[in-house]
């Protein structure tokens, strides 16, 4: 295992501490039993499913007019509308829904969450390390995802005005950018209070794509024949490299699948699978049909035209222009929830140590999920401008999607094999057949989007790159800077007892932030040299993230008296919540006293980083460790330290 694999294997899991029961931890993600189970499917067809919802916009289209143009014929209609219910229904509806939503971290879901659950399982292995590499992978592909999707969602939809009217297309560019600018402004003010209008917009979205669906239907019921999966291999079996190529625009249609594992600790599975079952997956699969069927009931010129946007040809030449608004606000929710997704995200990787500490605000008093993180959001609309400027619409950005969605499915899908066979101890003759009809399905699928690199996929590789870089040299930074930090540290018992006698003592508590359990901090060090005081109460805090959403309120500290008037406290958080300290010291009570925040002074470390020759990493590396380190925001912050009782002290140290 090589050493950034170490280093990540060690972020991950050896959190887990060895007091501290993995079964008895559970939090407020751990289910909904006690809520309303419509209100909270309600809310999942607003939050969850905008992403695949407005998949029919575009995704029929691309597999007949995209990069691998397909003939407009029975034959080839049919066999596309075949492999799109069979893929959702293989895909989302068995693979993340039936078997992925079982595998919930104390009610959360997502690579992350997934990867630090069953990371605690196989943590001594040797494929503890590939593990983490492929969640963090993912992780980074995520962000990709987050610049397209936004993009051609929206670009697609407001591209519907030249269904309208054709000599609208010059306006279809600055219209999408103005919605999408104004997107990204809206984020500082937090979702709460749009919220409440998802929900509503959506499910009229829903029933919309199904009337225009059930429409069409009824007059050319035939289409249905393609629920039969021999139409699927029918078209392999006459074109079949054409075939092939068809799955990256036909895997379009299942874009969003791995949002719904991810968002499943906002709702639970229980709701979203009524949601998905009882609601969604209907209306898409109607919609689809309907697609199909209008096609099939025109000739060969019409049916042509019609193809160039389909979606918008299902209603009547006076109801499109309404359509193409609605379908507008549904691709604005959708790419709404997949900001608000990328900022939970990042969340959950500062929090598991593989970025650094960035500027978070919280936007809600009573949902902790709600967060904004403004590198983030402006990052994303930098690369989302960048997108529509240079594709300019959107089957050329269709080109570009894909390849991170289906680079993230195949990942789950390694990730659900080790689930089923680590964890969940299945029997191989039932685990090895569910894990190799999913590799091929999401083999084939990512390896048709492959082929798009050269026409757009290098976009979302290259984002994903770049993430992936930043993120793993963070991680190996930190654990080298540990490590560093360590190798001549004083234990802190010994420390206390001969510092009681050679200080003077002086009013008040000094806790002192330590990133270890090990030695004395640099800070404390440095204060007792230059100052030659120290508090009657020091505290070395250090704070743990461990590999659960939430941690219970009694496994919150531990504190160990060393006598002296010193004290060595933990703080534990699960990865999705907020690391609040003097929350958590209002709390304590055991450590000489409760605390009081104006009585009480926080001394941290800043260390100045200085690449060196020394083994550990590239010299490259090191120096953007550094600058990562230098832009990070300062501890005081992300700690929610009072801003007059905070002390900082610097130091150099080579790395």
């Amino acid at each position: 295992m090589s050493d950034a694999t170490s280093a990540a294997v060690s972020s991950v899991s050896d959190a887990v501490t060895a007091d501290t029961p993995l079964a008895s931890r559970h939090g407020p993600g751990s289910g909904h039993g006690t809520g309303n189970i419509s209100k909270l499917a309600l809310g999942a067809v607003g939050v969850v499913f905008g992403d695949i919802g407005t998949s029919p916009i575009y995704a029929f289209r691309e597999t007949f007019v995209g990069p691998h143009p397909l003939a407009i014929d029975e034959l080839h209609i049919l066999g596309v509308v075949s492999l799109i219910f069979w893929s959702m229904t293989l895909v989302v509806s068995i693979q993340y829904v039936s078997v992925l939503m079982r595998a919930d971290n104390k009610g959360q879901g997502g690579s992350l969450a997934l990867v630090a659950l069953i990371s605690h399982g196989i943590k001594k292995t040797r494929y503890g390390g590939l593990l983490v590499m492929l969640g963090v992978f993912a992780t980074s592909l995520f962000y990709g995802d987050s610049m397209i999707t936004p993009a051609v969602s929206v670009l697609s939809a407001v591209e519907g005005l030249t269904v309208v009217q054709a000599n609208l297309t010059p306006f279809v560019l600055p219209i999408a950018l103005i919605l999408l600018v104004g997107l990204f402004v809206l984020q500082k003010n937090g979702t709460a209070k749009v919220g409440a209008l998802f929900a509503p917009v959506m499910v009229v979205y829903f029933i919309v794509l199904a009337v225009l669906g059930i429409y069409h239907l009824v007059q050319m019921p035939h289409v249905l024949v393609a629920l039969n999966p021999w139409y699927a291999v029918q078209f392999f079996m006459t074109d079949k490299i054409l075939g092939f190529l068809a799955l990256g625009s036909v895997v379009l249609a299942v874009t969003g699948a791995e949002a719904l594992y991810s968002d499943m600790g906002h709702f639970g599975r229980g709701p979203m699978r009524l949601s998905w079952f009882g609601f969604v997956m209907p209306c898409l699969l109607i919609n689809y049909f309907g697609q199909a069927a209008m096609i099939l009931g025109l000739d060969d010129d019409m049916a042509a035209e019609a193809m160039r946007n389909p979606f918008f040809h299902l209603a009547p030449e006076s109801l499109r222009l309404p359509l193409v608004i609605l379908a507008t606000g549904a691709t604005f929710i959708a790419s709404q929830a997949v900001i608000s997704g990328a900022f939970s995200i990042t969340h959950q990787a500062m929090q598991l140590g593989f970025i650094p500490r960035l500027s978070t605000r919280h936007t809600s008093e009573h949902e902790v999920g709600q967060i904004y993180i403004p590198f983030v959001n402006w990052a994303l609309m930098t690369g989302v401008i960048v997108l529509v400027l240079v594709f300019q619409n959107s089957s050329n950005l269709a080109s570009a999607y894909g390849i991170a969605v289906t680079g993230a499915m195949l990942i789950d899908t390694c990730l659900m094999a080790v689930l089923l066979i680590a964890l969940w101890r299945w029997k191989l003759w039932l685990a090895i057949p569910v894990i190799v009809i999913f590799f091929v399905v999401d083999g084939a699928y990512f390896a048709a989007n492959a082929t798009k690199v050269p026409d757009g996929g290098w976009f979302p590789l290259l984002i994903g790159g770049i993430a992936f870089t930043l993120l793993t040299t963070w991680n190996k930074g930190r654990n080298l800077m540990r490590a560093r930090m360590t190798e001549a540290a004083l234990p802190l018992n010994v420390f206390a007892k001969s510092a009681h006698g050679s200080a003077v003592r002086v009013p008040g508590t000094a806790i002192f932030m330590a990133s270890t359990n090990i030695g004395v901090p640099s800070a404390l060090l440095h204060n007792i040299k230059h100052n030659k005081v120290l508090h009657e109460r020091v505290v070395v805090l250090t704070v743990e993230v461990q590999d659960v959403p939430y941690i219970e309120t009694i496994e919150r500290y531990a504190v160990s008296d060393l006598g002296q008037g010193f004290y060595r406290m933990t703080l534990r958080y699960g990865f999705m919540e907020e690391t609040d300290i003097p929350v958590a010291l209002a709390h304590i009570d055991n450590c000489g006293g409760p605390f009081e925040m104006m009585k009480t002074s926080f001394f941290l470390s800043r260390q100045t980083l200085l690449a060196s020759e020394r083994p550990g990493m590239a010299i490259w590396r090191e120096k953007l460790f550094a600058w990562m380190m230098r832009n990070a925001a300062s501890a005081m912050e992300f700690f929610r330290l009072p801003t007059n009782r905070v002390v900082e002290l610097g130091s150099q140290l080579e790395i």
